[in-house]
């Protein structure tokens, strides 16, 4: 069953909202983008083209914020473009990344 934003329980909302919260400061902050707010950037807005208008370099510059802001290690075949299309399809990304490292971490015994 999906449930919408609204229907989704306090927790898990504020912790989707924050790691979008999260993407979009380092979106701003790493790219040093003047004149945007990172409240401004839409969860589905493209990142790359026509949306915010990102290229290459700037995906470099953004992995490395990501890394620092969130304590991954995202090695060049990870990279994945459809991973980098979207505030949205980012917070997938990294929490695949988290979850993969936490599991690396801690091995099933």
């Amino acid at each position: 069953m999906i449930m919408r934003r609204a229907e989704r329980p306090n927790n898990e909302m504020s912790k989707a909202d924050t790691v979008h919260a999260r993407i979009k400061r380092v979106i701003v902050e790493s790219l040093m983008i003047e004149g945007l707010a990172p409240e401004e950037i839409g969860d589905e807005q493209a990142l790359f083209g026509e949306g915010l208008g990102l290229d290459s370099v700037d995906a470099l510059e953004l992995v490395l914020g990501l890394e620092n802001e969130f304590d991954i290690k995202v090695k060049s075949d990870q990279m994945d473009k459809s991973a980098f299309a979207s505030v949205n399809t980012l917070a997938e990304f990294v929490e695949r990344q988290k979850r993969a490292a936490e599991a690396v971490a801690t091995p099933d015994e």
